[in-house]
């Protein structure tokens, strides 16, 4: 079957890399998906497995620090697309084992890089290493201002000076080799298909559970939340009709404090549940704050927006009950 393109995701079984092919690739059945994943703690193939029936569907358990395997691939598949997805995330093992997080996400972005350079010199046109990054890149907020295109970088965690290091390279890539590349930094997302160890997904499962329910510091830390289903429908019209070279940063405006999400799913896993006698606000413990735990992100999205006027926001209220009966139904 001839496909109009071949595209390489990388990190398609983790969070947002499986609820990315979830959408795409029905949704493009002219486009071949080339999928590699090392398959680690973070990852669940099994939300992925079903694809296996679609003929556009290709998985490929590797590590992007192997770059032969990155180079056979390109090889064997003639990649012209790469939705760049693979990364170690969650910021308190950063602090725990910082030397994966420049190993995984600077010199595995290389090498990625390194890749398409090569493959790609001789003809660049319709050609596009799309980077998935975040907005903790940009470092901390006070309760005023939001980050934007524009907003310098100065990351706090060995995570964001990671991510903000494998921005570097990509830009730097375009600006030295006319590499096509496009660049998002994302707000928080939530959704299904998340892994425990993040703050949403564990608080359903500890109200699940009947277990303490940890919360940061003073649990005033704000964090803008994005709806995963909203980021992939971004990165869609971005992968398909945004500018070469540039960088969309993408939220949605939701800002809330660790506490006040805390208490919003508890409200809604109590209704769901139907707990009458327990009071799950007494699970909530108040834990020693992690170091360098930024107090605000917020996102000014109004690049994107302006440029893509007919995209619509999911219902808050919503998007975030349908997150509660996922964790709640697992």
């Amino acid at each position: 079957m001839n496909f109009k393109k071949n595209i390489l995701v990388t990190g398609g079984a983790g969070f947002i890399g499986s609820n990315l092919l979830t959408y795409f690739i029905p949704k493009y059945p002219n486009y071949n998906f080339i999928i590699i994943d090392i398959l680690s703690y973070a990852s669940c193939y099994d939300n992925i497995k079903y694809l296996e029936k679609y003929p556009n569907y290709n998985f490929l358990k590797g590590d992007i620090l192997d770059y032969n395997m990155i180079t056979e691939t390109f090889k064997n598949f003639n990649i012209d697309s790469i939705i760049h997805l693979a990364a170690e995330s969650h910021v308190d093992n950063s602090i725990d084992n910082p030397d994966l997080f420049a190993k995984v996400n600077i010199l595995g972005t290389l090498n990625l890089l390194r890749a398409a350079q090569f493959f790609w010199s001789d003809k660049l046109v319709d050609k596009l290493f799309y980077h998935i990054s975040t907005d903790e890149v940009f470092g901390a907020l006070d309760i005023n201002g939001r980050f934007s295109e524009d907003s310098k970088y100065d990351p706090k965690s060995p995570y964001s000076s990671s991510k903000a290091s494998s921005d570097h390279f990509v830009r730097a890539y375009h600006n030295t080799y006319k590499l096509p590349i496009i660049i998002s930094n994302c707000s928080n997302n939530y959704g299904k298909w998340q892994h425990f160890e993040k703050l949403i997904p564990n608080t359903i499962n500890c109200i699940k559970n009947r277990k303490k329910i940890p919360v940061y510091g003073d649990g005033k830390n704000i964090r803008d939340w994005i709806y995963v289903d909203d980021h992939i429908r971004m990165i869609d019209l971005i992968f398909h009709e945004g500018n070469i070279g540039e960088t969309y940063c993408l939220g949605s405006n939701n800002e809330l404090t660790n506490m006040q999400l805390v208490e919003k799913i508890i409200e809604i896993s109590d209704k769901i549940s139907n707990y009458k006698s327990e009071n799950s606000k007494k699970l909530i413990e108040f834990v020693k704050d992690r170091p360098g735990h930024d107090f605000r992100y917020a996102i000014d999205s109004s690049k994107f927006l302006n440029q893509f006027k007919r995209f619509k926001f999911s219902n808050f209220e919503d998007s975030l009950t349908s997150t509660v009966e996922y964790y709640l139904s697992t």
